[in-house]
Formats: structure tokens, sequence, C-alpha cells
């Protein structure tokens, strides 16, 4: 691969990815770009990242890319790649090209088969031999996400933030924030990959299949909130979900008998703006002040 890749959505096969030595992480959003063209194109009720990123592909900011790999993991990055190929297409939009890998997670034979193959794909794609894999996967160390740092923690939990602004609002009242911003969401790779199998590419397989991150995810989302917790030895909590989060939002009553069971300090959010436009970072203060005393 000579070219630069970037990635657009969580559940991808990042060690693949990185072992390229092409690989420049998500692909940037700028949240202050005025949108215009893809606001004819692209439905309002997708992600807000959505249209902001197409309109950079619009203008040309992706143009040094040659490539920019997209996950079927997430409704709105499957959306934007199909978006992506008719406007390019039709002629309308130019830049890198959009591939897509089918990552697929229902707890069953045929779909972790189905995952293998399609790692395999990507690699072949890429020209990623099992040597560059073993290396990618040996190179790359998880990082702890458990806190971020002394004081007491407010976790972050929901739809990934856009940015720290809300990370930033939490921090202002003493409180130490732990949570994922969207870039974050999309390389978390979760647990390390098995290494030396003598298959690298099953074992990246087997470990994307498993997930618990991601909106496809079969994993309990009460359960892994609870998890988080503990993890973080968390002292309040902050559940904060967006208007387009359609998908998670079927889980917030299991999520707020979690929070309550806690007896934690907790602040619901729900049907809020991305960008935070709508009074959530003065919330977060009034309930974390209170909160500390």
């Amino acid at each position: 691969m000579s070219g630069t890749i970037a990635s657009v959505g969580p559940n991808l096969p990042l060690d693949l990815l990185r072992a390229t030595g092409a690989y420049a992480g998500p692909l940037p959003i700028d949240l202050g770009k005025p949108v215009s063209a893809a606001a004819a194109w692209m439905e309002s009720k997708f992600a807000p990242w959505a249209s902001l990123a197409l309109q950079s592909w619009a203008d040309g900011e992706y143009d040094h890319l040659e490539c920019v790999v997209f996950s079927r993991a997430d409704d709105t990055a499957q959306r934007f790649y199909y978006y992506v190929c008719e406007l390019q297409r039709r002629g309308l939009l130019a830049g890198p090209e959009a591939v897509i890998f089918d990552v697929a997670m229902i707890p069953r034979p045929s779909s972790l088969a189905r995952t293998i193959q399609k790692v395999r794909e990507l690699a072949q794609m890429f020209d990623v031999d099992d040597k560059a894999l073993e290396a990618a996967m040996a190179a790359n160390v998880r990082p702890s996400t458990a806190r971020g740092g002394p004081g007491p923690v407010c976790l972050i939990a929901g739809s990934p933030t856009p940015d720290r602004r809300l990370h930033q609002a939490v921090e202002a009242t003493g409180f130490v924030a732990v949570g994922q911003t969207l870039a974050e969401h999309w390389t978390d790779g979760g647990p390390s990959v098995m290494r030396e199998t003598g298959d690298p590419a099953s074992a990246i397989a087997s470990c994307l299949h498993q997930a618990t991150i991601g909106p496809r995810s079969f994993a309990d989302r009460a359960s892994l909130l609870r998890e988080k917790l503990i993890q973080t030895q968390a002292k309040a909590v902050i559940l904060w979900r967006i208007e387009e989060d359609e998908a998670q939002v079927w889980h917030l009553p299991e999520e707020r008998r979690v929070l309550e069971q806690s007896g934690l300090p907790h602040l619901v959010l729900t049907r809020r703006d991305w960008l935070a436009r709508d009074g959530t970072l003065e919330e977060i203060s009034c309930f974390l002040t209170g909160a500390a005393r």
C-alpha cells in the first residue's frame, strides 16, 4: 500500500490497518465546518459527524488519502459509505477510494467464518501477510482507560462525545473525566488479540466477532455499564445520549436501573445536541458541583 489509509466507525481490524504502514488513524472531522452541499445530499437523522465529514470530502480535504475503510458495524458509517460510492459514481464527489469492512457479530459460527473471510480479503487487498500482521499485533499495546488521573472519577457513558468539551466541563468541577470521544471509540481495539496462533487473520476476526464495543455488539449494555463503574471506581456518572443515537436508547431503562442500584449521583441526559449547544455543559457543572458537596 503506497498511499495513506483512514478509518470510519468502530469494530475494524486495526492491527491489520497498522500493518500496512500507511494507517493515519480515524478520519479527521472538522466540528466547525459549515455544511452546504452535504446538507442537500444526506438525511438529517444521520449521526451529526457524517454531514461534516461528507462536506470535508466534497471540499477536497481528504484528497491526500488513498483509501478510507468504513465499518459495517455502525449504521451511519455504513450509510456514509454508500453515499460516498454513489456520489463518486455520479461524478459529484472525488477523493479517496471507499472500502467497507463487513464485520459480522451475531454469535454463531457462520458469522465468525464470514468475519475471518473479510479480514483475509482486506489483508490481501492491502498486501499484508501473516508476518506483518503478527508484528503489528505485537507492537500494539492497548492503553488503559480505567482512570484519567488522581481525584474522584466522573464516568461519561452513552454516546461517544465529539471531542473533550464534556470532559472539560467535568474537570472544571474538580472531577476526573473518563469516557470516550468519537475518535477514541473508533480506535478502541478492545482486548488484545491472541498472538502466535499460526493464523493471525482468524485471531483478529475472533476478537472482532466477540467485541463488546460498537452499536451492533450483542453484549449486555447494563452489565457493561456496571463493570465500567467498578473498573473506574466512579463517584458520579453522566449518561449522555444524543438525539440521533436511536440504536442505543433502547438500553436506557436497564442502564437507569444500574445507576439507581449503584447509589451513585448520576445525571441522565437524553435526546441531546451532539455539540452540547443545548445547555448540557451548564447542567453538568451544576450537577457535579452539587455532587461534590
